[in-house]
């Protein structure tokens, strides 16, 4: 009896253990309530330090009164001649803008083209075509929202309902709906009336502002690749033009060197036969031509190089009073006042570099809008004096960070500025330029405050910043180089590195940086 009773007693034992065992979950996060939120909302901590700007417009009849484009901040808008911007496009589905345009009829329509349509390892694509009818304070979508990319829009000088659209496509692969489109309604209907293939797309249009029934389209066949700077261009483009309103085109070549990749183009308003041009080309045709009988016949102008260095983002914007002034934008702005035969500086720092595009007041040229890598400049005395930059609060922060300061500095790369620290809060009522400053990392790419002294930050290839000392110093892995200068004459990078790519701390072991 007695093994029977042990091996009962040990079962009522086991019984009552097994009762008595409180099953405790996996650790969870603390609840917290959504009221502890409910009035937390978004504010803008700045910098007020302009990014990259694509599209400018301007009101002939308001002098003052500017529209810009930013390649992936929406539209913007000043009345006051660059002094304030305000943003008018927010409520839109897409920030990515190719260019602006308003009507000459009629100021209050105004068209955008979505899409940067400028193909590059960073773009944004868009989603077609918006318009406004009461001066940017509304917008409707029109169309063509598979185009993705649209670097131009040219509407009619007479008719604000007539309109043709430079549609440069997929960047990353065919496509059928890009090409030259136009629309006689307003945008209610698009019709294609020049396509090569789905392949080649259209990245400039112009209207002869003589005679709307002459037009002149550049196509660009082009193509982005899946890893950094993979890219490629074909000649299968060129130079067209049409002269029954876009119904047929027929191709100008007398001149022009064989084996065009992509051409930007103006006609001049106070002689409409001259026409330039800037276009890249296989071999050594790269470069500025002219043509003085509406584009049958083309001379190059120049060969001066420098104001074709950057040929894909090079513009020619004529003076509207005398067609031998024209400004190209470039890495910065070259003025010609003979025809295009020799060119001076014109614009660049301080104030940014990669000029994007011109728009030039036909009324009085000695207004003028440009819009940079840095945001957008106005002049109102032909380019003496120019507007602030520190107006817009547009930069493109690739990441962001905080730090353990107080109060704490939310820190990112900015693209094409370099990159910032900016306090949460300011001391002096509100958050200003004395509450932030470069902290030395290259544009692209993450700024990291180490986690034990706020005071260093890291970025970048990797550059160690130091604010107490305002150096910096490259930490990052790289082997001696064995340049013209002797073994120690530079450094490389030891890993193939792109544009962006994570420098974090470790959350663990906060003296461990990761960089990928």
């Amino acid at each position: 009896m007695a093994p029977r009773r042990s091996l009962t007693l040990l079962s009522l034992t086991l019984a009552l253990a097994a009762s008595s065992i409180v099953h405790v979950p996996a650790q969870q996060a603390p609840q917290v309530s959504p009221d502890l939120f409910a009035d937390m909302k978004w504010r803008n901590i700045g910098p007020y330090r302009a990014g990259r700007t694509k599209a400018a417009a301007g009101v002939p009849s308001q002098p003052y009164t500017f529209y810009i484009g930013m390649v992936n901040g929406g539209v913007w808008k000043t009345t006051d001649a660059g002094r304030t911007w305000k943003p008018i496009f927010d409520d839109q589905p897409t920030g990515s803008i190719g260019w602006v345009s308003v009507a000459l009829s009629d100021p209050n329509v105004i068209y955008v083209g979505s899409g940067e349509g400028l193909p590059r390892p960073d773009l944004a694509v868009g989603d077609g075509i918006y318009k406004s009818t009461d001066a940017g304070q509304t917008w409707n979508h029109l169309g063509l929202r598979d185009a993705q990319q649209i670097p131009k829009i040219a509407i009619d000088p007479n008719n604000p309902n007539r309109l043709f659209v430079a549609a440069l496509g997929h960047p990353y692969g065919p496509n059928q709906e890009r090409g030259v489109f136009r629309s006689t309604d307003g945008g209610k209907t698009f019709d294609r009336v020049l396509f090569k293939d789905e392949n080649t797309g259209a990245k400039d249009v112009d209207i002869d502002p003589s005679n709307p029934d002459i037009v002149y389209a550049t196509l660009w066949e082009q193509r982005q690749g899946p890893w950094e700077n993979g890219a490629w261009s074909g000649t299968s483009g060129g130079i067209f033009k049409s002269v029954d309103g876009g119904t047929t085109w027929k191709p100008l070549k007398q001149g022009l060197p064989d084996g065009i990749i992509d051409a930007e183009l103006e006609v001049a308003p106070s002689n409409p036969k001259r026409v330039y041009v800037t276009l890249e080309a296989t071999g050594s045709g790269t470069g500025i031509y002219r043509s003085d009988d509406a584009g049958e016949t083309w001379v190059r102008s120049t060969t001066d190089a420098r104001p074709v260095s950057r040929i894909n983002e090079v513009v020619p914007h004529v003076h509207p009073k005398d067609a031998d002034t024209l400004i190209v934008t470039d890495v910065v702005s070259y003025k010609s006042t003979d025809g295009g035969r020799t060119f001076v500086p014109f614009k660049g720092a301080p104030g940014g570099d990669d000029n994007q595009n011109l728009w030039w007041n036909p009324n009085d040229p000695n207004i003028m809008l440009l819009v940079i890598d840095q945001g957008a400049v106005v002049t109102l005395n032909g380019g003496q004096t120019w507007s602030s930059w520190f107006t817009q609060s547009t930069a493109a922060l690739y990441h962001v960070m905080t730090d353990n300061a107080f109060p704490y500095r939310v820190c990112g790369g900015q693209q094409d500025s370099g990159s910032v620290c900016i306090a949460s809060r300011g001391n002096d009522g509100q958050i200003t330029i004395r509450d932030w400053h470069p902290v030395g990392v290259e544009e692209y790419g993450y700024a990291a405050p180490d986690p034990l002294d706020p005071e260093l930050v890291y970025g970048g290839k990797v550059t160690r910043y130091d604010r107490r000392t305002g150096q910096v110093s490259n930490v990052g892995p790289t082997v001696a180089g064995r340049g013209r200068g002797g073994p120690a004459a530079a450094a490389r990078p030891e890993y193939r590195t792109v544009r962006t790519q994570p420098v974090v701390f470790s959350t663990v072991d906060k003296r461990a940086l990761f960089y990928g």
